[in-house]
């Protein structure tokens, strides 16, 4: 794992190498809006940013799976 490479911990502490990346190139390819896509994962705009961008360090378990299933795809995370 390169040193610039970004990390986000999902539930229990587990490193996944840039989730937010991936999520952010799923969003695009589901050609709907961040806006919507947060309103059907019930967060806000602004946490849906953050996730993306990493500033999360911890993303719940719960929070990821929400976001999974309103893009149609399983990012592999498991516990």
């Amino acid at each position: 794992m390169s040193q610039n490479q970004l990390l986000m911990k999902v539930g229990w502490e587990i490193d996944v190498p840039e989730l937010g990346q991936r999520i952010r190139d799923a969003r695009h390819e589901s050609g709907r809006t961040i806006t919507q896509l947060a309103a059907e994962a019930d967060i806000s705009v602004a946490n849906w940013y953050a996730i993306e961008q990493e500033r999360i360090k911890v993303l719940p378990l719960a929070t990821l799976r929400r976001i999974e299933q309103v893009l149609g795809i399983n990012f592999g995370v498991q516990p």
